[in-house]
């Protein structure tokens, strides 16, 4: 099993940020190592589309990905809602809009895992034109762990237990639709 995992954005990227100024690739960045210590220990091949000295354009992690031929393509982020602190809150997956049954799959189980696991407002599963969604030649999941403008959940996206709750939530749910042989 091949997983590539993209921690969303770059940790240069301008505008993604809580108000209070937390970036938000520092918590995809966090969600994605731990996610790789745990799906490497069951087993996996992870690979990340990112860097952590550069941003790295989408097209380049889409390639990445394609060439590498992965199975699965996970990209982490943290939602936002307008400029300032606000009330838009909870979890949220998307497949690309044509609806591939296998990234379908992984997508609900995700989402259920992580409502489940974080106690977070579950705002479904979604479906969207997005451009690593669309390029990708494997499955491939964008999920939304928080709101960086809701004062509760920016708080929760900057801590170490719920960024452990989201990689274990997320390797459960991988976990119940493919066989993953531990180490």
């Amino acid at each position: 099993m091949k997983i590539i995992i993209d921690a969303g954005h770059g940790y240069s990227t301008p505008g993604k940020r809580t108000p209070d100024g937390m970036r938000e690739f520092e918590f995809n960045r966090d969600v994605a190592l731990l996610l790789r210590k745990k799906l490497e220990g069951k087993g996996a091949s992870v690979g990340f589309s990112h860097s952590d000295q550069v941003d790295v354009p989408l097209g380049e992690r889409v390639s990445k990905a394609n060439r590498w031929k992965a199975d699965l393509f996970l990209s982490i982020h943290a939602n936002a809602y307008g400029d300032g602190w606000n009330e838009a809150h909870g979890i949220e997956t998307f497949i690309h809009s044509s609806r591939p049954k296998q990234a379908e799959a992984v997508e609900k189980a995700i989402q259920q895992r992580l409502v489940t696991l974080t106690g977070r407002k579950n705002r479904g599963v979604k479906t969207a034109n997005f451009y690593i969604l669309r390029k990708t030649l494997m499955p491939a999941v964008l999920i939304e762990a928080g709101f960086m403008t809701n004062k509760e959940e920016a708080q929760l996206l900057r801590t170490g237990a719920y960024r452990e709750l989201c990689a274990q939530a997320i390797t459960e749910a991988i976990e119940s639709i493919y066989p993953l042989p531990a180490r």
